[in-house]
């Protein structure tokens, strides 16, 4: 059994990192229990970092057009830090951008999304290679990421800012989108509560969150793990999990 000690302290950044950057809540999360802390010397770790509040302020700007030879796919997935990775390592694949899309308002701040009530999702936008890497291939990355069943949003995640969505931009993404929400609700046997609807503008959130995972290492991890993402992702997709 892990030191209580250990529990606590990831627990704890966790909700500080919370309270103070992401509007991701913790909750009790209904579809697993918190996965289990390995034995770790954490006495050498500093306090969370207070972070900054411009961070989150600052109003976004829509993002540039791909260059000639390129193609972008959005995907909303919950909060936008856990889905970068999962695309950054796939074979063709460009660039990915946290972001926000689907609102009303325009150059929305993070802290207007995640309070609500500006109907925009956090989003990721995947530029990627069509010559090396397909959109179908990006579909079955981002459901393999994804809890497609759940409806009040994404994890521990609460609200239509965090819920799943896929953003598409023409008829032929439309066509593979649908068709792999049937794969997926066939595959799981629920009801799949992921959207498609149609893309918009894609405005690129705040400096501080692009790369979270990389560049916040200790937060991303301690955050990831109080959500129960990963013990989620396992109970869904088993062995085809990605994260």
């Amino acid at each position: 059994m892990p030191r209580p000690s250990l529990r606590s302290s990831l627990i704890f950044l966790a909700l500080t990192m919370l309270a103070t950057a992401c509007a991701c809540r913790a909750r009790p999360v209904p579809h697993a229990s918190l996965p289990v802390a390995p034995h770790v010397d954490d006495s050498h770790l500093p306090p969370p970092t207070p972070l900054a509040q411009e961070a989150h302020d600052e109003p976004s700007v829509a993002a540039e057009p791909v260059s000639e030879g390129q193609a972008a796919a959005v995907f909303a997935g919950g909060c936008f830090w856990c889905m970068e990775s999962p695309f950054e390592h796939v074979a063709g694949v460009i660039s990915v951008t946290s972001g926000y899309i689907g609102g009303r308002r325009p150059n929305p701040s993070y802290n207007q999304v995640s309070r609500g009530g500006t109907g925009h999702y956090e989003a990721i936008r995947v530029v990627y290679d069509p010559r090396q890497t397909s959109y179908a291939t990006l579909l079955d990355v981002f459901f393999h990421n994804i809890d497609p069943t759940q409806e009040d949003g994404q994890f521990c995640d609460e609200g239509s800012q965090y819920a799943s969505a896929i953003f598409t931009s023409d008829a032929e993404e439309h066509r593979l989108a649908t068709e792999a929400l049937g794969r997926v609700g066939e595959q799981l046997h629920r009801p799949i509560a992921t959207r498609i609807r149609e893309g918009s503008t894609f405005y690129v959130a705040e400096a501080f969150h692009q790369d979270f995972y990389r560049n916040h290492e200790m937060h991303y991890s301690s955050y990831r793990l109080a959500c129960g993402r990963d013990a989620r992702l396992r109970t869904l997709w088993g062995e085809a999990a990605s994260h």
